[in-house]
């Protein structure tokens, strides 16, 4: 398949390069994840300043030149393969050498941005920061605060996990091929704020929040009673304070916590 299809932009201007690798400040002792390392261009300069990379990179036929760029560095393994069916801590933990810590960097197609990030986060415990090349629109939701047009699920996925922050917006003219939009650097440092939230199952919380944002322009209160019984809802609005009026747009982190832990409790009262 060819790059275009697997929607990749390759970021082929150095200057560009050398500025993301002055942003990401990589460790001399740490262990790299790459995503889409396509032909090298990233995997080049990171791999010298790091103890060891494992440079992943779903187009088989990029694997040649891949090779041929990375072997003088000696400290790069490269896998082709799909970055949401493998098994990452695994992998890095058997090339790292024992350690079982990693960063991660991706410059990655639009259209898979959020399933990559899905699955990064799955390995959170391992991750120390997650460096980025996406979509501005995307990474504008990442870093979107409680009120604003952006803020929704993804953002509330990312801040759980991460603190995102945009380090640089890089021009289309920097890629070949080149897209029609602007791209940024994200960089998401673990762990997020979830930590300090004492949500024991973050799977049903994230199914939650998805509720609570089905309908973007709807109020927590219908959006939450089309899933929920209606009593229940009421009385987890009411324990919380929250304005049933309000959007889910609107809230923080820490009220969809009380929220979902309001509306298990009562749920699970009611069903008994």
């Amino acid at each position: 398949m060819s790059p275009e299809k697997l929607g990749q932009h390759f970021l082929t201007r150095e200057g560009w390069r050398e500025k993301i690798l002055a942003a990401i400040r990589p460790a001399a002792d740490s262990v790299w994840l790459e995503i889409g390392a396509g032909h090298g261009e990233m995997t080049s300069l990171l791999a010298p300043r790091v103890r060891r990379m494992v440079a992943v990179e779903l187009d088989a036929s990029l694997a040649p030149r891949l090779s041929e760029v990375t072997a003088p560095l000696g400290n790069v393994s490269i896998l082709s393969g799909d970055i949401l069916a493998l098994d990452l801590p695994a992998i890095v933990l058997a090339a790292g050498g024992g350690v079982d810590r990693f960063h991660v960097y991706g410059n990655l197609p639009y259209y898979i941005t959020s399933p990559i990030l899905h699955r990064l986060f799955e390995s959170a415990a391992r991750i120390e920061a997650i460096h980025v090349v996406i979509q501005m629109e995307v990474a504008e939701r990442l870093t979107a605060q409680p009120g604003s047009r952006a803020y929704g699920y993804l953002s509330v996925l990312a801040q759980f996990y991460s603190r995102p922050a945009i380090r640089l917006r890089i021009p289309p003219g920097a890629f070949r091929p080149q897209p029609k939009v602007y791209s940024e650097l994200v960089s998401l440092p673990l762990p997020g704020e979830g930590a300090g939230l004492g949500i024991e199952d973050a799977t049903a919380f994230f199914d939650f929040v998805k509720v609570c944002f089905a309908q973007k322009r709807k109020t927590l209160w219908n959006n939450l009673r089309a899933s929920l019984d209606e009593a229940v809802a009421k009385r987890a609005l009411d324990a919380t304070g929250i304005f049933p009026r309000a959007r889910a747009e609107q809230l923080t982190l820490a009220q969809f916590a009380d929220l979902f832990r309001a509306a298990r409790e009562f749920g699970s009262s009611s069903a008994n």
